[in-house]
């Protein structure tokens, strides 16, 4: 009886143990997604790095010295005026520190408010824009771009 005990232990410890191995986590800076509606994929807007300093299992950089250029060179995307929308980020292993999220035309830089879901709206004037979004976080920073168009 002692023995199968014994085996009983051991086998837990293993089995218990093998959990650990098989993780992995993924650190790298997150990839961000301006969802209209969350379960339709079709109608979001995934905006592209522009500017990364983050620094978490590894250390990450990209430089873009001209980040409307790159906003311009991204597929544009129709949203309604006054849309509202969403910030979502594919993973979250960092404490966000602030998130702030501007909308573009020409020379003209318009910050949009957000709300504690991270929700915010689309200007009701039509036209075309170009996003920039910052995020702050206890790893580094980060800047995306997208490129849409408010009909």
């Amino acid at each position: 009886m002692n023995g199968y005990l014994k085996l009983f232990i051991g086998l837990f410890f293993a089995f218990s143990l093998t959990g650990c191995f098989g993780e992995d986590y993924d650190f790298t800076p997150p990839s961000v997604t301006l969802a209209t509606n969350p379960i339709d994929s079709d109608s979001n807007i995934n905006l592209k790095a522009a500017n990364i300093n983050w620094n978490s299992d590894k250390e990450y950089k990209k430089e873009t010295k001209d980040i409307l250029e790159l906003a311009s060179k991204q597929k544009q995307v129709s949203v309604n005026a006054g849309q509202q929308d969403q910030i979502d980020f594919d993973s979250q292993d960092y404490k966000v520190e602030e998130i702030s999220i501007w909308v573009w035309q020409q020379d003209e830089k318009i910050k949009l408010e957000l709300d504690k879901n991270r929700n915010f709206n689309f200007p009701k004037e039509k036209g075309e824009y170009l996003i920039e979004l910052d995020l702050l976080t206890d790893n580094g920073s980060a800047e995306y771009v997208g490129n849409v168009v408010i009909k």
